[in-house]
């Protein structure tokens, strides 16, 4: 009966904290209801598996355990729809499973790592943090051999380039495809610089916050 109180706690304590991290956390800033089953499902499983694994301790677990991860490896999340910071949601909610389903940890240390967990997720991705700063993939309707030339280009059109990666140079079109992070201007105070004669033509994926 220990057992199962013990069980019963841990699951509601991960509960607790996916439902935190996909509907306080995840959602209100990304909203995206498509990823919101997937990061509930990968939870309670791995939480559902973990704890399975636990009973069976010699009699087949480790080797199910090996089993697990050898399966974990070979999830992929390379998809052009999901960014890099959905990936840290994945990952949040699978340790968030594992942790909460080991049996023999005590119930006060798991929800304290569950809560550190909770607050880095929160804190990297909160919107106020590197406001400004965002990435975009632009196709630029010149060639610039010059890299001080480029940059002056999408400065002209986006803001102050932080970095960037030349994808694709067409000589034929006389087109540049751009992968860059920049800081967009501050509000006021000459922000608004004046228009190109032809805009940039932005291509996937969209405009994003990094």
């Amino acid at each position: 009966m220990d057992s199962f109180r013990h069980l019963a706690a841990h699951l509601g304590l991960d509960l607790v904290a996916v439902c935190l991290l996909t509907f306080a956390v995840y959602y209100p800033r990304h909203r995206r209801r498509d990823l919101v089953p997937a990061y509930l499902a990968l939870n309670v499983a791995l939480f559902t598996v973990v704890a399975a694994l636990a009973e069976m301790s010699g009699a087949g677990g480790t080797a199910l355990g090996f089993g697990l991860f050898g399966v974990l490896s070979i999830i992929r999340l390379r998809s052009d729809s999901v960014q890099h910071e959905e990936v840290a949601y994945y990952f949040t909610t699978l340790v968030l499973g594992l942790l909460c389903g080991l049996p023999h940890l005590a119930f006060g240390l798991t929800a304290g790592l569950s809560a550190v967990l909770l607050l880095v997720i929160y804190v990297a991705d909160h919107p106020r943090l590197l406001a400004r700063t965002r990435r975009a993939v632009v196709t630029l309707d010149a060639v610039h051999s010059d890299p001080a030339a480029l940059r002056a280009d999408l400065a002209r059109r986006l803001g102050e380039p932080l970095n960037w990666t030349v994808m694709e140079v067409d000589f034929v079109r006389d087109l540049t495809v751009v992968d860059v992070r920049y800081r967009e201007p501050e509000q006021g105070a000459g922000a608004r610089r004046a228009a190109p004669a032809e805009p940039a033509r932005s291509t996937a994926p969209a405009w994003e916050s990094v």
